[in-house]
């Protein structure tokens, strides 16, 4: 049981550790690392740690596990499940990764990289193309999100559909344990085979097992030929055989597809500056298809112009633009990746992260759609998303002039419907955004008994005193 930081003398002592000036007590110092982007979860924290380095890290949390001081590791502070905010009332630290910002390591011949837990992702692409190579992981949060945090949540992105998520980025990482000890799992292997993976443990648990301070993540050649489409189509039905057309003529090449209804669109286009819809006139759905070659510039504009006859030939697009230049392509992904945003200013948006089988995706989108307006009939529905590794946004935006308040009231009600669904289809409720406070309790509804009994003998083995992170993944004891 966690013991609520109250004690100056105990204040005093970590503030040691980090040193006054990176012991953050002041209320306006304090007040960023305690409100989450959505707002849904307002925190209470008596102090933010900024630790220089793991071996500041491992001091906090010995002092931690003596005094039954509870911890919540911070990255970027993007999380959208709430795994990264101290709950009111607890007394909990916040300890901060930011300060743990350096790459310490790049291998170009073994295409690896060392990065520290508080390395901006961009940050992390950056040296990656500098040196040739590429980290493939792309986030709309991806100025500001951390290393750390993207594996604690295994975050995802818009190349999963050919890199993966981050787990399958990670060859290994640095933890610091509950109790202050160091795990030095730094192992640059592509192929190791040495009893229980470890890491895998820490990937995903979102700083409920542990802190992850460093980790070694796979870098890929940078592609020498790029392509970008983008294109209207008349439903997800048919953005689901144009993808199949797509994995036909492009195989490993093709590395990003993209699902965007109207509505999204609109809101885009009306809310965020610089960006509009590069097609003439309104389609129901949209699809972004990006396409990589490691041969040539000629070799993708091949494969793209073959998957557009084709698809044309079966009458799959109904009007389409490519990508030009490289400023033209990064105003298609703006469109998408800006299309979260752009709901805000509408007003209130329920938010569902959830993933079906890919062949699925056009049934789960009818059903849910059914279903959600047989329940609120003027709502509006924004569901966009990775339509090539299954994994759907599937939003609810509140009609316009509603009250917000009463419309968020039915947050649950909504969560159920839509999750409901989603088990139907043999899906998750959590597709890469992770459990933390918001999914926690109905995690525990939906996983059986024993996987839930697993999932607390992990939790109990590494963390017996219950100071990592408490509340968050599985309920506190």
């Amino acid at each position: 049981m966690t013991i609520a930081l109250t004690d100056p003398a105990l204040i005093e002592r970590f503030a040691a550790i980090t040193g006054k000036q990176n012991a953050l007590t002041a209320e306006t110092d304090i007040a960023p690392h305690l409100i989450e982007m959505r707002g849904l979860y307002k925190g209470e924290s008596p102090l933010v740690l900024r630790p220089a380095d793991t071996e500041q890290v491992a001091a906090i949390l010995r002092l931690a596990h003596e005094t039954n001081t509870a911890i919540v590791p911070q990255g970027g502070n993007t999380g959208l499940v709430g795994a990264q905010s101290p709950r009111p009332g607890k007394g909990e630290v916040v300890l901060s990764l930011s300060r743990l910002n350096k790459i310490r390591s790049l291998d170009t011949v073994g295409q690896t990289m060392i990065a520290e837990a508080g390395v901006v992702l961009e940050k992390a692409q950056q040296a990656a193309a500098e040196a040739g190579l590429m980290f493939p992981l792309s986030l709309g949060s991806e100025g500001s999100c951390q290393i750390g945090g993207n594996l604690s949540s295994n975050a995802g992105g818009t190349a999963v559909l050919a890199y993966g998520n981050m787990r399958q980025l990670c060859l290994g990482i640095e933890a610091v344990l509950p109790d202050g000890e160091i795990w030095h799992g730094l192992r640059a292997l592509k192929k190791d085979n040495t009893g229980y993976d470890l890491r895998d443990l820490f990937i995903g648990a979102e700083g409920t097992l542990g802190i992850i301070t460093a980790a070694v993540l796979k870098l890929f050649p940078a592609p020498r030929g790029h392509e970008t489409i983008y294109a209207g189509v008349d439903s997800p039905e048919t953005a689901l055989t144009l993808f199949r057309l797509a994995q036909d003529f492009c195989g490993p090449s093709l590395t990003g597809f993209e699902l965007m209804p109207r509505i999204g669109i609109e809101f885009t286009t009306r809310h965020i500056e610089g960006v509009r819809d590069p097609l003439s006139e309104p389609h129901p759905w949209y699809v972004l298809i990006d396409i990589t070659s490691g041969q040539s510039q000629e070799a993708a504009r091949a494969m793209l112009e073959g998957l557009f006859i084709a698809a044309d030939e079966k009458g799959l697009i109904r009007d389409a633009a490519a990508a030009e230049t490289e400023a033209q392509r990064q105003s298609f992904w703006t469109l998408r990746e800006s299309m979260s945003w752009a709901q805000k200013p509408e007003g209130g948006s329920i938010k569902h992260d959830v993933s079906v089988p890919v062949a699925l995706v056009p049934e789960f989108l009818a059903t849910a759609d059914k279903a959600v307006l047989k329940a609120m009939p003027d709502a509006r529905i924004v569901a966009f998303g990775h339509m090539g590794d299954g994994n759907m946004h599937y939003n609810i935006s509140q009609a316009p002039g509603a009250d917000t308040e009463s419309f968020l009231a039915r947050w649950k009600e909504m969560n159920e419907i839509v999750h409901a669904i989603v088990l139907k289809l043999n899906g998750s409720i959590s597709a890469e955004h992770g459990i933390g406070q918001l999914k926690r309790d109905e995690l525990a509804a939906i996983r059986s008994p024993v996987e839930m009994a697993m999932m607390r003998r992990i939790k109990d083995a590494f963390d017996p005193k219950g100071i990592m992170n408490p509340g968050k993944v599985i309920a506190s004891r």
